[in-house]
């Protein structure tokens, strides 16, 4: 049996401390209570870098622009239903302060505590590599 593959763009803005900000899904959604980072599903012709922009502005207040996104890493992921493809960008640079647009809550952490949070199985594999960078 074949499985759909969904593309998920995802985003770690970190601050001037090299916090990086990650968000706990809330009530009601697909494993809610996990955190992860900002991002969302591909809309029909776009690209990751457009994804981000918009879900940026829509989930948390941002602005950014697609030279503020650097690709870091990637996941590839099989779930029971789907297998989730997402790229992980990273971004120093937005307008805005972030606000939880979505019901959701957001937390500044350090690279190094982002174990402590639990996390999707797509989103765990992403932690290393910021850890190298940060």
């Amino acid at each position: 049996m074949t499985k759909p593959i969904v593309l998920v763009s995802a985003c770690a803005l970190i601050d001037a401390d090299n916090r990086i900000l990650i968000a706990q899904r809330p009530e009601g959604k697909s494993m809610a209570g996990l955190w992860e980072f900002p991002g969302g599903k591909l809309e029909p012709g776009e690209t990751p870098e457009e994804t981000l922009i918009r879900e940026m502005q829509e989930e948390l207040g941002v602005t950014t622009w697609e030279s503020c996104l650097a690709p870091l890493s990637f996941a590839s992921y099989a779930y029971d239903d789907f297998h989730l493809l997402m790229p992980l960008f990273i971004c120093r640079k937005w307008e805005g302060f972030p606000q939880a647009r979505e019901g959701q809550t957001l937390k500044w952490v350090k690279a190094n505590t982002l174990r402590n949070y639990p996390m999707p199985p797509a989103d765990e594999p992403l932690i290393p590599a910021l850890m190298d960078i940060l």
